[in-house]
């Protein structure tokens, strides 16, 4: 598996963002803006995973980086939940290895974009019961969550940001706003903003995200 690209602050690290990158980019994808955001943020360590390389049906079955597989475009996507199981491994992994480095799990932020998104939300509510310091998801979905979900205190306290384009012709806003409903029916600290923007990123969201990460960070 090849290793994360991790960015050191220029101060001792005490806080963490782990970020995932989406369906067929890589891990250098949101180096830019990891590294634009440590310049607000001098001692937090940016981790940014790599998807392994495996075949997608949608793309023809094509190998490409991808969290798991996307069998179907249905409403909820049918996925290889098993691979994406596999990834969200990873990503508790990446965050035990953190706290072995002496890092507070309530100052790690995961954030994701897209398919790395649905693993990073399927990773902070479905398997990771302790403290974060927060999650990102970017234009996302939650294709493994339940109707309800049951939630531990630290759950509930960890405050999530859901950022989506009006006009995102990939990840339907519908389905952004299914997994910010479900979050808040479940009792999550959770806000939802979206954007005149397709299935992009754009810099007056990374303003809004600096300043969110600040608030928990800084």
């Amino acid at each position: 598996m090849t290793e994360p690209l991790i960015l050191e602050p220029a101060h001792p690290a005490d806080a963490c963002v782990i970020w995932l990158h989406g369906l067929g980019a890589n891990r250098y994808d949101f180096q830019s803006v990891a590294e634009y955001l440590q310049q607000r943020l001098p001692s937090t360590r940016f981790v940014l995973p790599q998807a392994p390389t495996q075949p997608v049906t949608i793309n023809g079955g094509w190998a490409m980086p991808s969290w798991y597989d996307i069998i179907a475009l249905t409403a909820k996507r049918d996925i290889d939940e098993n691979q994406l199981e596999r990834s969200s491994q990873t990503v508790v992994a990446l965050i035990e290895a953190q706290r072995a480095l002496g890092i507070d799990p309530g100052r790690i932020v995961l954030a994701g974009f897209s398919q790395g998104g649905a693993v990073v939300l399927h990773s902070a509510f479905l398997r990771w019961r302790g403290p974060l310091g927060g999650v990102l998801a970017l234009s996302t979905y939650a294709p493994t969550f339940p109707d309800q979900l049951s939630l531990s205190d630290d759950q509930r306290a960890c405050p999530v940001l859901c950022l989506h384009g009006r006009d995102d012709d990939v990840v339907l806003p519908a389905m952004g706003r299914a997994a910010y409903e479900c979050l808040a029916a479940s009792g999550a600290d959770v806000t939802w903003k979206d954007y005149p923007m397709r299935h992009e990123v754009r810099p007056e969201q990374i303003q809004d995200i600096a300043q969110w990460l600040g608030k928990r960070l800084g």
